[in-house]
């Protein structure tokens, strides 16, 4: 069954930030799913998300700045990233991101994102370039701790991307969820609504999907989008409960 209709403002405010930071030059692909395929990958107490009886399975290439602790200091400088991504739904109805790999270029962030929140963030050698023509390229190649699967597209962005169901259902998400010493969290966020862009992919050489646990894409990306970045705030982590539970912290 799907979920109920997306929400293009965060539906629950953070009020009391536990970090903060910005993401710049996004592009987002995407493909579709059985969601019997990705229930196994997602932690305890979700389930797939689905529009149309359908999920997806998605490739973020974007450039990380300004991450700070409450108070959006810029500590670790820039860096780029690409996340491996599915969509889940908890039994409280909070619609979230599921990391399968977050692939950085700046150490400290990866240790702190393993030992902190669980992520399963990976140490890379990365890019994000901007070319003459303004199509941007992010590439990548893992370090540490499994060296070998790499990642390399071209977008060129484009018009204004509508306002669709399927635009709003990829992007228009608060939260993630992730396990932890055992246990499922739901970790909120807020930003302002995207900036969207419809893209065109000019080039894809990847295996981060694979090294993911998902299936090889039978072609091209049905969804290429692009998006030129948005401030944002997380707040402290909540257990995958009913709302009305406590919130915890790490």
């Amino acid at each position: 069954m799907d979920a109920e209709p997306v929400t293009l403002a965060a539906p629950r405010p953070i009020r009391r930030a536990i970090m903060t930071q910005w993401w710049r030059d996004l592009a987002f692909l995407h493909w579709p799913v059985d969601p019997a395929v990705v229930a196994p990958l997602l932690p305890a107490g979700t389930r797939p998300d689905t529009l149309d009886g359908v999920t997806y399975v998605g490739l973020i290439g974007f450039r990380m700045d300004r991450v700070g602790l409450g108070v959006g200091v810029p500590y670790f400088g820039q860096f780029a990233e690409t996340n491996v991504r599915l969509y889940s739904v908890d039994a409280a109805g909070r619609r979230g991101v599921v990391f399968r790999s977050l692939d950085a270029a700046r150490l400290l962030p990866v240790v702190i994102g393993r030992a902190v929140f669980g992520l399963n963030y990976v140490w890379s050698r990365m890019r994000v370039t901007r070319a003459p023509d303004g199509s941007y390229t992010y590439a990548s190649v893992r370090r540490w701790p499994d060296a070998g699967p790499r990642n390399a597209f071209t977008v060129v962005p484009g018009d204004p991307a509508p306002a669709d169901p399927l635009n709003e259902f990829l992007t228009a998400r608060w939260g993630l969820h992730t396990t932890h010493r055992g246990r499922t969290y739901y970790l909120p966020n807020e930003h302002p609504v995207w900036p969207l862009q419809s893209a065109t992919l000019t080039d894809l050489d990847e295996t981060l999907l694979a090294a993911a646990g998902l299936p090889t894409p039978d072609g091209p990306p049905p969804s290429v989008l692009f998006s030129p970045g948005v401030p944002v705030r997380f707040g402290a982590p909540l257990a995958s409960a009913p709302p009305s539970s406590p919130q915890l912290a790490f």
